[in-house]
């Protein structure tokens, strides 16, 4: 006789064996490329590729939100692109947004490439920055190059090869209608899922695409990967190189308040930021700039010295912001951004500067009130002993001085005179109010 227990493993065994085994759901990652493409680009599409590689994902979607960036970056990513076994689709989503020169060239060199609607591509022809604006580069040797690069790629993938070369020499623009009537790209999707059902059963280096009801990933780059890509952005990173100077020119003219210490670690982490690609004329510049207005600081004058400094540190400035070809590659239009949002803070930051040396420069000359001081009644910020100076506080302005009693820290000083720029002080007896004779 068979037992409960004998039946319902048998009618367990059954359902085990009969009834169809369901898988687990196709996944795709997709990595976000938005902004600048910068020195951190690279490394984020590597650790994207490597984690879409060891997950086994059908497919990595790069959706590109991009002006263009650093050139020797975009090269790293179209390498690992060609490299990788797993399938990668270009995306330029989402609605209304651009990928434009280097993002082009990203677009065209992956397996498949697609744009949302109202969507553009193009602007890929390199310019510099000078003095008078924006100017086309039209040396044969670095065009040539380039528009042999993105016709390789675009006659690997089976895409219009003419179109990629225009890209470069005519500053070509599609929105997705033309670059699919063109044979830009091979796909018009309204969003993620519209895309993968339409790939779906495509084959892709070997393998047949099974995402239509694939679940989407968004790949998250790691903390050291996120801080790296924020300071390598060009407007942040050459931000912290300007932030970093001026702490510097604070910290050395008024030491103890850290200020230097802040300047060092902001210029570390801008050189960072920029790939330690900084042009050596703008740091010779900034250099000046910083020897000028510590000079105006630290000696009288009528700010001739300061105002060169700030001149010095401006033109710096616009030579620091990383815009021209062949390191950034990316529209004049960005590069006129770039530079104002380097430039201003500067400006804005250097008015500020004059005003402080202008006061500077009305207490030089202005008639001495020590006079006016004598009697008063200060308070020791610091213990000094005689043949030291210290500092007292008189109506909360610090001031250097000197006694030839033992003052301790909150002993109630009287001023007796000055030498210089130093108060001359008398500890005062507190049990009689009266200084001490």
């Amino acid at each position: 006789m068979i037992s409960r227990f004998g039946i319902s493993f048998f009618l367990f065994l059954f359902f085990l064996f009969c009834i169809p085994h369901v898988g687990a759901a196709e996944q795709v990652l997709v990595v976000q490329i938005e902004d600048a493409i910068t020195p951190a680009s690279d490394d984020i599409l590597a650790d994207a590729i490597a984690f879409a590689e060891e997950g086994d994902y059908q497919a990595l979607v790069i959706t590109l939100n991009t002006p263009g960036g650093v050139v020797d970056a975009t090269l790293d990513m179209m390498e690992q692109i060609a490299n990788t076994d797993v399938p990668v689709i270009g995306y330029v989503y989402p609605e209304g947004t651009k990928a434009w020169s280097a993002g082009t060239l990203l677009l065209i060199s992956t397996d498949v490439a697609a744009m949302a609607p109202f969507t553009v591509i193009g602007s890929a022809q390199p310019v510099t920055m000078t003095p008078s604006g924006s100017e086309p580069i039209n040396d044969s040797k670095i065009v040539n190059a380039l528009v042999a690069m993105a016709q390789e790629n675009a006659r690997k993938y089976g895409r219009n090869e003419t179109a990629a070369g225009q890209f470069i020499t005519e500053n070509l623009n599609l929105n997705p209608e033309k670059a699919l009537e063109y044979g830009v790209i091979e796909y018009i999707a309204s969003d993620l899922n519209d895309l993968l059902e339409q790939v779906d059963g495509q084959e892709v280096k070997g393998r047949e695409l099974k995402t239509s009801e694939a679940d989407i990933v968004f790949y998250e780059p790691s903390l050291r990967l996120s801080f790296m890509n924020i300071i390598s952005d060009p407007i942040i990173s050459s931000l912290l190189l300007l932030l970093g100077v001026y702490a510097l020119i604070l910290g050395l003219s008024h030491p103890g308040f850290g200020g230097e210490i802040f300047g060092i670690i902001a210029i570390s982490l801008g050189l960072i930021g920029t790939g330690f690609d900084v042009n050596i004329a703008s740091i010779f510049l900034i250099l000046v700039g910083v020897a000028l207005i510590i000079l105006e600081f630290q000696s009288p004058g009528f700010g001739v010295f300061g105002i060169a400094g700030l001149v010095c540190i401006v033109a710096g400035s616009i030579l620091l912001a990383p815009t021209d070809f062949p390191r950034n590659y990316t529209p004049a239009e960005f590069q006129q951004t770039i530079i104002l949002s380097v430039v201003a803070p500067t400006i804005v930051i250097g008015i500020f500067l004059l005003f402080v040396l202008y006061k500077i420069a009305v207490v030089r000359h202005s008639k001495p009130k020590f006079g006016e001081l004598v009697g008063d009644i200060a308070v020791a910020d610091d213990p000094f002993v005689p043949g030291e100076f210290g500092y007292v506080r008189h109506k909360s302005e610090i001031w250097k001085a000197r006694s030839e009693d033992t003052i301790e820290k909150g002993d109630k000083v009287e001023i007796m005179g000055k030498d210089g720029t130093v108060l001359i002080v008398k500890k005062i007896d507190e049990k009689y109010g009266l200084s001490e004779k």
